[in-house]
């Protein structure tokens, strides 16, 4: 369950590669200005946490430290409430802007609202299935 775990974590991350590339290339370090944005802090508190409980996990599939197993497991519930926060502030304003607003056509919209939204639902479910694993890892299934 261990390795299962470790192939979704690593895949969900390739998925959150491909949002932070498009939120970079689209100037989402440079949003200001009034209205809900994902903001660089948020986003790179997900992202190296993210990280930090990757490398923990992966060290938990080499040592099988229990201690280890639990670490990761708390730290990517944090990563998922940043996940969630993202994705409310990303949710919401793609329904106030309607189905009328193109991306390309609106030059002001903040970065994230240039996600397609297969990929947020990729890594959104991914990333669920990655805490589901990585809790049944850590409890013995």
């Amino acid at each position: 369950m261990a390795w299962v775990a470790l192939i979704s974590w690593i895949v969900t991350a390739g998925g959150g590669f491909v949002l932070l590339a498009l939120w970079l290339r689209h100037g989402g370090m440079r949003q200001s200005g009034p209205g809900r944005k994902i903001r660089p802090p948020l986003l790179f508190s997900h992202f190296g946490l993210a990280a930090t409980g990757l490398v923990l996990w992966i060290i938990y599939v080499a040592t099988d430290s229990d201690a280890l197993a639990w670490i990761a497991f708390v730290i990517l519930l944090a990563v998922a409430a940043l996940g969630w926060t993202m994705f409310a502030i990303w949710w919401q304003r793609r329904q106030a802007l309607g189905p009328a607003a193109a991306p390309a056509s609106t030059p002001e919209l903040p970065a994230e609202q240039h996600f397609p939204v297969a990929i947020v639902t990729l890594h959104g479910l991914l990333a669920v299935t990655t805490v589901v694993l990585v809790f049944l890892a850590a409890i013995g299934v």
